[in-house]
């Protein structure tokens, strides 16, 4: 249940963004009575924040002339740290909720001195991101808030999941922790339906309810190994064996643990293992690490090698 104090806060945004709403416009936005209503309002004059209730056809409650929120007590480095933040979060895909990090910045930007929010918009409108946007949906707020909470206090919770099929099903699980990867938010722990170690993507979560039950995950447990090395096994469409020529230790720098796993054969022979569900993205990525390989399977994947061989070789020649 949200807390009353965030209901009266959530009464003051409504009041500076839409001076006027009646008593019943009010109660409807927050999912209370009018009666609730005249008390928040009444709590925020307490707090020294005068609203006032006009009756008649085109009365409602607003703030009373020339009242302003003081400015946001924040220099210009913590305005800036602040903005950034949101800025890269938005853009990473680190923030929740569908339109939470624009919604937030209009707010932090509302109350900030006008000289320093002028610095921050100015950073804002020329700041450029080498990486693009994250795409898809955002996972909901409550779903990261209760699962955190319950790998904090480790209490097992009950999700109502969508897996890539859009198949729903009901589980109980044990959160040992949260981790983000590549734009995605995941959870990792005990799947009670199947008794293994499952990841699950919180964007595809549609419920998490907390339970009583406590656990205590395995010792050592590291989160972030275990979603990388999940999320490198997931069962795409093609198996990819390939020998690198180079060592073990090059090869760990340049490929990520996402990308496969990889096994030492020699002093300058690697084995990649791993999972695709294109063959064409492989090929680009054999080519451009620039290192000599030898293509175990699947034979698809030889093929492409080949087709992309001829289409640089194509691109590269010069025009008779």
């Amino acid at each position: 249940m949200e807390h009353p104090v965030s209901r009266v806060l959530a009464l003051l945004e409504l009041l500076q963004d839409r001076p006027g709403l009646t008593g019943a416009e009010l109660a409807a936005r927050l999912d209370v009575d009018e009666r609730t209503i005249r008390r928040y309002t009444a709590r925020l004059a307490e707090l020294g924040i005068p609203v006032r209730a006009e009756r008649g056809r085109y009365g409602g409650y607003r703030l009373l002339p020339g009242f302003r929120l003081p400015p946001l007590m924040l220099n210009p480095d913590e305005a800036a740290s602040v903005v950034l933040g949101l800025l890269a979060g938005r853009s990473s895909g680190l923030s929740v909720g569908e339109r939470a990090a624009e919604t937030a910045l209009a707010k932090i930007q509302r109350v900030l001195p006008p000289p320093l929010r002028e610095r921050i918009e100015a950073v804002e409108q020329t700041l450029g991101l080498s990486a693009a946007p994250a795409a898809g949906p955002s996972p909901a707020s409550a779903a990261l808030f209760t699962l955190a909470g319950a790998a904090r206090r480790r209490h097992r919770v009950k999700l109502a999941y969508r897996d890539r099929e859009d198949r729903p099903s009901e589980r109980e699980f044990d959160p040992y922790g949260l981790v983000f990867h590549s734009c995605r938010w995941y959870t990792t722990g005990l799947d009670h339906r199947s008794g293994e170690l499952r990841t699950f993507r919180l964007d595809r979560i549609e419920r998490v309810t907390p339970g009583a039950d406590g656990f205590e995950p395995p010792e050592d447990f590291d989160p972030v190994q275990r979603v990388v090395e999940s999320l490198a096994g997931a069962p795409w469409r093609h198996r990819v064996e390939v020998e690198l020529g180079v060592s073990l230790d090059e090869a760990r720098r340049r490929l990520p643990p996402v990308v496969g796993t990889l096994t030492e054969l020699a002093e300058d022979r690697v084995l990649l293992r791993a999972r695709a569900q294109n063959l064409d993205g492989v090929a680009v990525l054999l080519a451009g690490l620039g290192w000599p390989f030898t293509v175990r399977e699947p034979a698809e994947l030889r093929a492409q090698v080949r087709a992309l061989a001829a289409r640089l070789a194509d691109w590269g020649a010069e025009p008779a």
